[in-house]
Formats: C-alpha cells, structure tokens, sequence
C-alpha cells in the first residue's frame, strides 16, 4: 500500500499526466477532448486518468453518458506542504550564500577589517 505523497509524485512523474493536470486547471473536460492533444488511444487516456484519480489529483462526475473530470487540489496542496518544509531549508541556504557574496564584494571574505 503505498501513501498519499507517494501515488501524488508517481502520478506527477509522468508528462502526459502532467499536461492533462494543466488542462484540468482550465475547468472540467471529457476523455475525448483530454485526448485531442495527445497521439495515443482513448484507453491509454482512461489508464492516465484512473491514476491520477487514484492519486486524488482529479474527480470524475457523471453527466448523462459522459464523466467529465476535474482537478482536485487536496493532493497538491500535501505535496505544496512537503515542499514548504524543504522552501524554508534552501531559502536559508540561499540567505547566508547571499551575506557571504555580500561579504566578498566588500572585499572582507573572513569577516576580519582590511
């Protein structure tokens, strides 16, 4: 059983699921025209969209014969919550990378008077 996070990076790990996430983030859209960009079949398309769905990174509702899907935002705020974990890490490694180029540029690379 794999968690959350994981089945959201392994859905996002591929292109195609990627680009059908970017076009759901327009507004709800069938099968056929998810698939009018991509040069694969209908069923390769479902295959994308039950993983995605799995990931709880999309919905599918019913509307008469069709089932439109959607984009869910749960599963992408999780991953935008591990990645703020790790935005405040590298941003106070940037911020000291910062004051030491600050410190050279001043020609005092240790800090010490000239």
């Amino acid at each position: 059983m794999q968690d959350a996070l994981s089945a959201t990076f392994a859905a996002l790990a591929d292109p195609t699921r990627r680009a059908i996430l970017s076009r759901l983030a327009s507004g709800e859209a069938t099968v056929l025209e998810l698939a009018e960009p991509f040069e694969i079949s209908l069923p390769a398309i479902s295959r994308h969209l039950k993983v995605l769905e799995q990931a709880g990174l999309i919905s599918r509702g019913r509307d008469a014969q069709w089932r439109p899907a959607r984009i869910e935002t749960g599963a992408l705020e999780a991953v935008d919550g591990w990645v703020a974990h790790y935005r405040k890490l590298w941003t106070g490694k940037f911020d000291r990378m910062d004051a030491y180029l600050a410190e050279i540029q001043k020609g005092k690379p240790d800090g010490t008077k000239q």
